[in-house]
């Protein structure tokens, strides 16, 4: 159990996957009364200005056309950062207890193909402090690109572990389903069942601006530990009345996001939720690594 990561080395009631931390007396009682994730969602929906985005997303593809940006990779590199300046953020709760994780990981799901029938495929990653807008593109596209050249046929990870447990006979499953939770209560699931399980990231978001979806509101799950499920939705033209005065047809995009509310309070997820409008309002910052502060004024 002595094991450091990232300069910390693990003590006593530490997860695998996260340190415990102290709580107030609220929160700790909150896990109690509320032990399951379901009971205990908040969600928030704002809209958010993305004409100045786009320009620099058209400015990036200009410069690297073979890797080619979206505003998706943009709002998940937005807030890749804020969960590393908000460490509430990447907090979660399991087993009726509060732990912070040792890195930031984002999830998503990506079609294998745009057809009512193709399948879907779970996408999981850990961008790292050196990261910026450009390599956290370039992962999402290779990793996009590999599963979709891979197919159905050929896949690996998470869902060739799901499906491998779908062909177990009913009663089994719900014994194997049981123990499993059974053991996510208490953090010893093994790596092989959690690697890569979007349900024990960061964040999970889902790109509904893709199948040309407004932003809807997505429940979490008491399974794992994920405590943030984002969604995005579609960018469309509003005319916006600017600080001057004046008016303009602006770019918005509805984002609608489902928290844990035992993880923070909400003066926290407001401050976070303006961090990553001053973020996407100032596309310069995503250059800048995910560990370097964005000298945002929380006043």
């Amino acid at each position: 159990m002595a094991k450091e990561i990232n300069g910390y080395k693990r003590k006593w009631g530490d997860r695998r996957d996260g340190r415990r931390v102290k709580t107030t007396g609220m929160q700790t009682i909150m896990g109690h009364l509320y032990p399951n994730r379901t009971d205990a969602e908040v969600y928030l929906n704002d809209t958010f200005d993305v004409t100045d985005l786009l320009e620099f997303v058209k400015m990036k593809n200009e410069q690297h056309p073979d890797y080619r940006t979206t505003l998706f990779h943009c709002i998940v590199m937005a807030i890749a950062k804020m969960v590393k300046e908000r460490p509430l953020m990447n907090r979660f709760v399991s087993g009726r207890r509060t732990y912070e994780r040792f890195g930031i990981s984002v999830a998503f799901v990506a079609k294998l193909a745009f057809d009512d029938h193709a399948e879907e495929a779970l996408l999981f990653f850990e961008p790292t402090d050196d990261d910026n807008v450009d390599s956290v593109s370039h992962m999402i596209v290779d990793r996009v690109q590999k599963v979709r050249k891979k197919g159905s046929e050929d896949k690996a990870g998470v869902d060739q572990l799901l499906d491998t447990f779908a062909k177990i006979p009913r009663p089994l499953l719900m014994f194997v389903v049981k123990f499993i939770k059974w053991l996510d209560f208490w953090g010893k699931n093994p790596r092989a069942i959690t690697e890569g399980d979007p349900h024990y990231s960061s964040v999970f978001l889902s790109n509904l601006g893709s199948i040309k979806c407004p932003a809807v509101y997505h429940h979490l799950n008491n399974y794992g530990t994920n405590g943030i499920m984002v969604t995005v939705g579609t960018i469309h033209d509003e005319e916006v009345l600017m600080p001057d005065g004046s008016k303009q047809i602006r770019k918005l995009v509805d984002i609608g996001a489902t928290l844990d509310e035992r993880i923070g309070d909400g003066f926290y997820f407001a401050r976070s939720l303006k961090l990553v409008h001053h973020i996407c309002a100032n596309p310069k910052l995503l250059d800048k690594p995910i560990g370097e502060p964005s000298g945002f004024d929380y006043r």
